[in-house]
């Protein structure tokens, strides 16, 4: 009786081939109408949880002790509303407002930056003292919120304000990213803090049931897979 190792060779040469021998068939295992239908549950029950779960993930808010509180000039006029009360609230040693260049309408505006434009804002709003500051950042193809975050370190650094801990308040969906990219401007000696304000154009709980919604939770997920898995720093970011 032929060995089993004898079978194997023998099923082996025995098996058609095609394309000259670049090719051969093989067995493979397949599911059937029940494992179908099993993976289709699982991929619904694992989409469902990640719909339910990637707002909450990226509108992240956890602040730190800090002594500078940030806010992105683009934000919402009710967004600078809210850190206008985060200011107030705690001890803060300046209230810095970032951004660069504005994209559309500037030649009919008198600020030509979102940092200008938000320290206008904040001052509208009620907040006039000297410690609030504009920190515009420089024109860049992309990454603007890294850029920001640059110029940012740069500017406390010249002006004696540089500290280890600072807040940043941003939009909701764009919080976790802005955190991430703030960390990785200022560096490991830093420790940021992050406060989201909610964005109260679209319903946060049921964010895929309005366009702007799905846009916005859809393109901050993939860009904040971009910042964490593909993103590095240039080297004279220091």
């Amino acid at each position: 009786m032929p060995s089993k190792e004898n079978s194997e060779h023998f099923a082996r040469v025995k098996e058609p081939r095609s394309f000259w021998g670049l090719f051969c068939r093989r067995q493979c295992v397949v599911p059937t109408w029940r494992g179908w239908m099993a993976l289709l549950a699982a991929t619904a029950v694992a989409l469902c949880v990640a719909v339910r779960t990637v707002h909450p993930f990226l509108a992240v808010t956890a602040r730190v002790d800090g002594e500078v509180l940030v806010v992105e000039g683009w934000a919402a006029d009710y967004a600078m509303e809210q850190a206008i009360a985060e200011f107030r609230r705690h001890p803060y040693r300046a209230l810095c407002v970032t951004g660069g260049p504005i994209e559309k309408g500037a030649p009919l505006s008198e600020y030509k930056t979102y940092a200008e434009l938000g320290l206008a804002t904040i001052e509208k709003l009620g907040l006039r003292t000297n410690v609030v500051h504009a920190v515009p950042a420089p024109v860049v193809r992309k990454d603007r919120t890294f850029a920001s975050a640059r110029t940012l370190k740069h500017w406390l650094r010249e002006h004696g304000l540089i500290t280890a801990k600072i807040n940043v308040v941003s939009g909701d969906a764009h919080a976790r990213r802005t955190r991430l990219l703030f960390e990785k401007a200022f560096g490991k000696d830093s420790e940021i803090g992050i406060i989201a304000v909610e964005d109260q154009t679209y319903d946060a709980k049921r964010w895929w049931t309005s366009s702007r919604g799905f846009r916005t939770v859809v393109d901050e997920a993939i860009a904040y897979l971009y910042a964490r898995l593909m993103f590095r720093p240039p080297k004279d970011s220091a």
